[in-house]
């Protein structure tokens, strides 16, 4: 069988066992035992890329930022930074989806997770907007929308597993996943202020009142200044500022806020384990698919297609990355999506003389809009059960918020100076700028 055949039985395998509902590990190590089959590689060969594909000191980072987030949300500290986001915004026009937005803003800067988001907004603020009279649809296309901020400001996990996985500055990702996470929580904002339901309109926090929020949440959100400077200053690794983030929860919010939950951080510990097995399989899985594309010369085929339409333009060869990914993002989880895909996007950012931070912005965004868009639509689909709808009218509930993730990612295309002003500032060397030879700074490439 020819290269391209093996591709295509190797790809519609696993897309077939997904959509049969073979777990997304599983059904992709089944596309590519089928397809090494047929090709004078080994089976050991491709078990070893298993473990190769987990074999990385920087996806530690992914259990710890994990369990910060579980233990946030065990111990109840969550309840402090929703007060502050009720005292920021609770009294402007639809006051409680205000909410839902600012808090994953706040969030997002601790867990890294949407999964975790969702579950937080579904248990807390989701029945309160209910006695207010706010359509459940509506509430559960804003929570899974809001949600995907965790994806682009830090600490992010599908920075971390792009990072990882394409050799880029994890720090330089962070950074500048800020700004598409703030643009699209300003969106959801003005989309509900202006579109979404009145609510019930409240007075606004008086100055004692938002003090004392703030002052409540005041040690919670520590949190991403311990995660984030201590990469900066080099202090960390995103591994080590996720374990520093989770030891400063055990010894210092949970002993202030819930001393008696002590008792219960062996299930913390245990259902982050669990949570942590389902991607690590899929990065496995994906390894061993990202490797058998690149022996069969995938990425080489895709780049010369992409050059064939677009020549080395870096504007053109995004927005065809853009396109594969929001189309793979509607079928394929981001993880091993990032993964499979990682040998064509280093190949067409080489093509394309493209920072590769920049790149990794766009495409997380792209992926992160993927979790609201059908068929899968992950934090959607958990959004939806969680408030009790279903899945199809939350989805036509989330049409008009698929403008402000558009809006975005084509900002973040267009704009690249904008997107790496925080990178080139506080982290240069992640976007490609060295020490000055003739004395202090740095030399930025254009």
């Amino acid at each position: 069988m020819s290269n391209g055949a093996l591709i295509v039985l190797m790809g519609g395998s696993f897309l077939l066992l997904g959509y049969l509902g073979v777990p997304v590990a599983f059904a992709i190590i089944a596309g590519v035992l089928l397809a090494t089959a047929f090709t004078p590689v080994s089976f050991d060969s491709i078990v070893g890329q298993l473990f190769h594909g987990i074999d990385s000191e920087t996806l530690l980072a992914i259990p710890f930022f994990l369990l910060v987030g579980e233990l946030m949300t065990s111990a109840d500290v969550t309840q402090r930074m929703i007060r502050l986001a009720q005292a920021l915004v609770g009294h402007l026009r639809g006051g409680l989806a205000q909410v839902v937005t600012v808090f994953s803003m706040f969030f997002a800067g601790i867990s890294g997770s949407s999964a975790a988001d969702v579950a937080v907004l579904a248990r807390t603020v989701a029945p309160e907007m209910d006695k207010e009279g706010y359509d459940r649809s509506f509430t559960a296309a804003l929570i899974a929308a809001a949600s995907t901020i965790a994806n682009l400001i830090p600490p992010s996990i599908m920075a971390v597993v792009y990072g990882a996985t394409g050799n880029v500055s994890i720090g330089g990702l962070f950074l500048g996943g800020i700004v598409p996470g703030v643009l699209i929580g300003i969106g959801l904002m003005v989309y509900s202020y202006f579109f979404g339901p009145v609510g019930k309109l409240k007075p606004r926090a008086t100055h004692t009142e938002l003090f004392v929020a703030a002052r409540g949440s005041a040690l919670p959100m520590v949190i991403p200044l311990i995660i984030m400077g201590g990469i900066l200053t080099g202090a960390f690794t995103p591994t080590e500022a996720g374990m520093v983030a989770a030891v400063y929860i055990l010894v210092v919010l949970i002993p202030a806020f819930r001393p008696t939950h002590i008792r219960e951080l062996p299930r913390d510990f245990m259902y982050t384990g669990l949570v942590y097995a389902l991607p690590l399989s899929a990065v496995a899985a994906a390894s061993a698919f990202g490797w058998m594309l690149a022996y069969l010369r995938g990425p080489d085929t895709v780049a010369g297609a992409i050059k064939a339409f677009a020549g080395t333009d870096p504007v053109m060869i995004m927005l065809l990355l853009v396109v594969l990914f929001i189309i793979v993002g509607d079928f394929v989880d981001a993880v091993p999506a990032i993964i499979i895909f990682m040998p064509i996007v280093n190949a067409l950012t080489e093509l394309g003389d493209i920072k590769p931070v920049h790149m990794g912005v766009v495409l997380v965004t792209t992926l992160a809009f993927g979790l609201i868009t059908p068929p899968y639509g992950l934090s959607l689909l958990i959004s939806a059960k969680f408030v009790g709808v279903p899945f199809g009218k939350a989805m036509v509930r989330s049409l008009p918020l698929y403008v402000v993730f558009l809006g975005t990612i084509l900002f973040c295309v267009f704009f690249p100076e904008v997107v790496l002003f925080l990178p080139k500032w506080l982290l240069p060397e992640s976007v490609g700028c060295f020490k000055s030879p003739t004395g202090p700074g740095y030399i930025c490439p254009p």
